[in-house]
């Protein structure tokens, strides 16, 4: 029997979640116990919280935090009434939200918090940055961004921490997004924006009190194929800094090694940048930036040098479709064959853009290959936890070459 497959991503699911939700934490004859309620929203009357989950058939529901505490040592869960994601307006929706779109926009935020200070921009896809850039003015930290991967920006989340001018939503609607979230639009915005009805567009007033945010916990829960939960604290970087870094060094078989050059004010801010945004990114991941923006994004990977490898190849392959794009109005693939060259030429002798760029990676390098590969490209500068017993095999290779490097002394996976 035919059957239309288009039909199945416009199915608005009912899900059958209550209104409210409790989660208590006991110990002997103490109670901390978590509320939630339910969110929805009205759109073309009909009211309803989330459209499905990761997939259509998988029913779904948004909770936001109420009322309780929870204090586990130290540590203190976000309070209640802080909402941010939990709380959005939908300014323009043409159809509701699924879980994906709520995610994606939780973890671009989750980056642009570290950024309040400078116009930022984040497109995720799939849950991952694919592009992020920062610069004095709004419309280029965009641009910027999404030049860094014109291919993955396609149907993505992006979320800029500046109110949106003309200048920019023209920009946006002039590519395929499934939504935008922002503090505010300026007149005429949302009259450019309308011109993609299906595009979500999300005003989160929040977002000017984002570094509010910054080093507040969360309960992470997942879910075990038996039903069991693993509930954890959610992650708080501890570099947000320079002076948070450690030059790197330590010690093999008795001799000291230690890095010979100390980082630039552009490296340190490339380091910490990318660094921040690691914390948005999934494990294995090695990132590279240069100049406030990403330039290659390797993640989720099973070993090291394995996705050093590929946020390299990225860095190449999205440099090439840039190029073509700015200089042909083609993507790479349908270029002919002398303007291919030209093009693989360019990005050849540029190596992909990553002379002079700094490299971040979520956890130590097990080898100096991990780090090789960055120094084969022209990096000059190296962010990773450290704490490997082969440090010293990369502190050789990043001194053999003139890179420095630094310790964040905290992991960052993301699973």
């Amino acid at each position: 029997m035919s059957k239309d497959l288009k039909q199945m991503y416009k199915t608005v699911m009912d899900d059958h979640f209550p209104s409210q939700l409790e989660v208590s934490f006991i110990e002997g004859n103490q109670r901390q116990t978590l509320c939630y309620e339910k969110v929805t929203w009205t759109i073309d009357n009909v009211k309803k919280g989330l459209r499905y989950g990761e997939n259509p058939g998988q029913e779904a529901a948004l909770y936001r935090l109420i009322n309780g505490n929870l204090i586990l040592a130290e540590t203190r869960c976000i309070q209640p009434g802080n909402y941010l994601v939990s709380d959005i307006a939908l300014l323009q929706s043409g159809k509701h939200p699924g879980k994906t779109n709520l995610t994606d926009a939780d973890n671009a935020l989750n980056i642009l918090r570290y950024f309040s200070d400078t116009p930022t921009a984040v497109i995720v896809k799939h849950n991952n940055p694919c592009g992020v850039a920062k610069d004095k003015q709004l419309l280029s930290a965009y641009e910027k961004a999404y030049a860094a991967d014109r291919v993955a920006a396609f149907g993505g989340c992006i979320a800029v921490n500046r109110s949106i001018d003309k200048a920019t939503a023209e920009a946006i609607s002039s590519q395929y997004a499934e939504v935008i979230v922002a503090p505010d639009f300026e007149d005429g915005v949302m009259s450019i924006l309308e011109k993609k009805k299906n595009l979500r567009v999300i005003q989160i007033q929040n977002i000017d009190r984002l570094q509010n945010y910054v080093g507040q916990r969360t309960l992470d829960f997942k879910s075990l194929i038996d039903g069991g939960l693993i509930v954890q604290w959610s992650f708080v970087p501890k570099t947000l800094s320079p002076k948070d870094c450690q030059l790197a060094s330590c010690e093999y078989k008795e001799k000291k090694y230690t890095i010979n050059r100390t980082p630039s004010p552009q490296e340190y801010d490339d380091m910490i940048f990318g660094w921040l945004i690691e914390s948005g990114v999934t494990s294995n991941s090695v990132i590279f930036v240069k100049d406030g923006v990403t330039v290659g994004i390797g993640t989720g990977e099973q070993d090291r040098v394995g996705v050093a490898i590929i946020a390299a190849d990225k860095a190449y392959r999205k440099l090439a479709d840039r190029y073509a794009f700015e200089q042909f109005q083609k993507t790479y693939p349908d270029l002919d064959k002398e303007q291919a060259e030209t093009i693989s030429n360019q990005v050849n002798t540029e190596k992909g853009g990553l002379i002079g760029a700094s490299m971040i990676s979520d956890a130590f390098f097990p080898f100096r290959d991990g780090v090789d590969v960055g120094i084969k490209q022209g990096i000059s500068a190296v962010i990773q936890p450290g704490g490997s017993n082969n440090d010293y095999q990369s502190i050789v290779a990043c001194n053999a070459s003139n890179v420095t490097m630094v310790y964040t002394g905290q992991r960052s996976f993301k699973h």
